[in-house]
């Protein structure tokens, strides 16, 4: 995933804020301890959203203690861990692991094979233990690289592909909230790849790296149109957020949702204003 799941930090209460840190934390300690450092870089803010979701939804038993670490080596950090806690950190290092072979297969990015050589022997545990949906994230990864080769311009179509490999981590259990969570992932899924499509655009063409947008962005209108879409997938993705029976963390992940997902939008939009603007002086 890619880091656009993030809170609206001036719009929260600082015990709010506190709270989402303490399971921020408690996801990067349980990195740490099973998949040692090389697990603990796969940290990213949208598996964090995940873990508070489905603690939230499930209230799993929650284990609260303290921490020391080399960002935070002088106060210790509170830090809340639980069962979807290993849930999470188990998706991110499996997601991460597929991304680097498929990151490998498609531009050769050395850094990306070393990484996936050191993150295989995890990841062979990992698709032991959760076999099903290794496999399908696997085949939908594989399906996205083919689509991306083929220079697929259709954004539903490859922003639907991601949209299923969220799905499937959104789906903790087989149970009366499955489909909930799985239609609420494969909408943020979506968001997500749109959302990192405009982000690199500029950068893709320059490079000469694929990317859906790379005939559109130019156009007048392009940011409104972007903005359109975010909409319509962030509108699907509350919507099924609301049918969930969660009264813990409400504030924590209405912040998110209605609010900080917009804040890196707004930001490369304003770049991007800003930027055409200095063009025409």
């Amino acid at each position: 995933m890619f880091g656009y799941v993030v809170m609206n930090k001036p719009e929260i209460r600082f015990k709010d804020f506190d709270l989402y840190r303490s399971f921020y934390c408690g996801l990067c300690r349980e990195l740490r301890e099973k998949y040692g450092i090389s697990g603990q870089i796969t940290l990213t803010y949208d598996m964090t959203f995940v873990v508070v979701l489905l603690s939230a939804l499930y209230e799993p038993p929650t284990q609260k203690g303290t921490t020391r670490c080399v960002i935070h080596p002088v106060c210790r950090q509170p830090v809340r861990k639980n069962a979807a806690t290993e849930y999470g950190a188990d998706m991110n290092v499996l997601l991460t692991y597929y991304k680097c072979m498929d990151d490998w297969e498609d531009e050769k990015k050395f850094a990306a094979l070393g990484y996936g050589k050191i993150l295989q022997r995890k990841n062979n545990r990992l698709s032991r233990r959760y076999p099903e949906k290794a496999e399908k994230i696997r085949k939908l990864l594989e399906k996205l690289s083919q689509m991306e080769k083929a220079g697929e311009t259709d954004i539903d179509k490859m922003s639907g592909c991601f949209g299923q490999i969220m799905e499937e981590i959104f789906a903790w259990k087989k149970d009366v909230w499955e489909d909930s969570l799985r239609r609420m992932g494969f909408y943020l899924g979506k968001f997500i790849y749109i959302l990192d499509a405009y982000d690199d655009v500029e950068k893709d063409v320059k490079n000469g790296n694929y990317n859906p947008f790379a005939e559109k962005y130019i156009m007048k209108g392009f940011d409104e149109q972007v903005r359109q879409l975010l909409l319509m997938m962030m509108a699907q993705t509350c919507r099924e957020f609301e049918k969930l029976p969660i009264i813990k963390y409400t504030d924590i992940l209405r912040n998110i949702l209605y609010s900080g997902v917009w804040c890196r939008f707004e930001t490369i939009a304003r770049k991007r204003r800003e930027a055409g603007e200095k063009k025409h002086d």
